[in-house]
């Protein structure tokens, strides 16, 4: 038995993927004794109850299992036992959809499309201020300059690159001076952010980081922690206060530096990786603009309306 597990807000991708699912019984691709070969194996689609949390491999076995999202102390890892002592392999859909290009053309030649340590490829979703929105797979160690330049098509209006979040809301971001660097795990991590979940935004010169900053920790606060994690629960609410007061143009000098030394502190104090992305993020934000921080303790960002339309366009 196997289950696609999908946050509760996509209805539309599960209408998408249901109707998969039902030309996959169809054909007898799924179901009993599979293309007369006496394989039997269902899939079905189990919607969660909306929480970013659920991304962690443990808490969305609890929400799986009909429970809340809340991640467990490994180890055990899942892997090994799960509370019903069955043992579960939870992946990425993006990384069991690999295995029929694997099985065509064999591993070697598809590990032989990215790099020696970071072979294949990678699904990257691309929104926010270039040219060419999407969804694209592309080689693992491509160039993230020439992805976004090239392939996406460029920033709109000839204006410049400001930042870039390469892999999703829980990944530090990225100065337009650091992305000359292959798209691969390793490289990204060197530059200090991950590929994470491939959600990359892209942010233009008019681009106010005190709002993005501001937005994306209210997105992370307001409905995603499981609220076991004190430092999580606790820095993220605090996270929160101090960014809508640089926001409202009400932000203290030393604030700067508290900014930084409360993510600081959550650093590894969580039970998940979410505590730890939340602070990552604000740490980068405030240290690379920190001139920004410092423009908005005289008044608000003047660039707002730029905020309100890359996270639209991440939408």
């Amino acid at each position: 038995m196997g289950f696609i597990y999908i946050r509760g807000e996509y209805r539309y991708v599960l209408d998408i993927v249901q109707t998969a699912l039902d030309e996959a019984y169809a054909r007898g691709y799924l179901g009993q004794n599979i293309l007369a070969r006496d394989f039997d194996f269902d899939l079905v689609v189990h919607t969660g109850a909306g929480a970013y949390e659920c991304g962690e491999e443990s808490a969305l076995m609890e929400s799986l299992e009909g429970k809340r999202g809340y991640p467990r102390i490994k180890p055990p890892f899942p892997a090994v036992v799960a509370s019903t002592a069955v043992r579960r392999s939870i992946n990425n859909v993006e990384t069991l959809s690999t295995v029929p290009a694997i099985i065509l053309e064999g591993g070697e030649k598809y590990a032989g499309r990215g790099t020696p340590r970071n072979g294949g490829t990678r699904m990257l979703c691309v929104a926010g201020h270039v040219n060419k929105p999407g969804i694209y797979e592309v080689p693992l160690g491509m160039n993230m300059k020439k992805f976004i330049y090239e392939t996406a098509g460029g920033i709109p209006n000839g204006k410049k690159l400001k930042a870039v979040i390469p892999g999703g809301s829980s990944c530090p971001l990225m100065k337009a001076d650091e992305i000359d660097i292959p798209m691969d795990y390793d490289s990204v991590a060197k530059a200090g952010s991950m590929l994470g979940s491939g959600g990359m935004v892209v942010m233009d010169e008019d681009t106010c980081m005190v709002d993005m900053a501001r937005r994306i920790n209210a997105f992370l606060r307001a409905r995603n922690p499981a609220g076991g994690a004190f430092p999580c629960r606790e820095g993220t609410t605090w996270l929160r206060k101090m960014l809508e007061r640089f926001h409202a143009g009400l932000g203290r000098p030393e604030d700067i530096d508290l900014v930084g030394d409360l993510a600081k502190n959550m650093l590894g104090r969580t039970f998940c990786p979410l505590g730890d992305a939340a602070a990552l993020r604000r740490s980068a934000s405030s240290g690379k603009w920190r001139d920004e921080f410092g423009g908005s303790l005289n008044g608000r960002c003047a660039y707002n309306k730029a905020a309100d339309a890359v996270l639209l366009g991440a939408r």
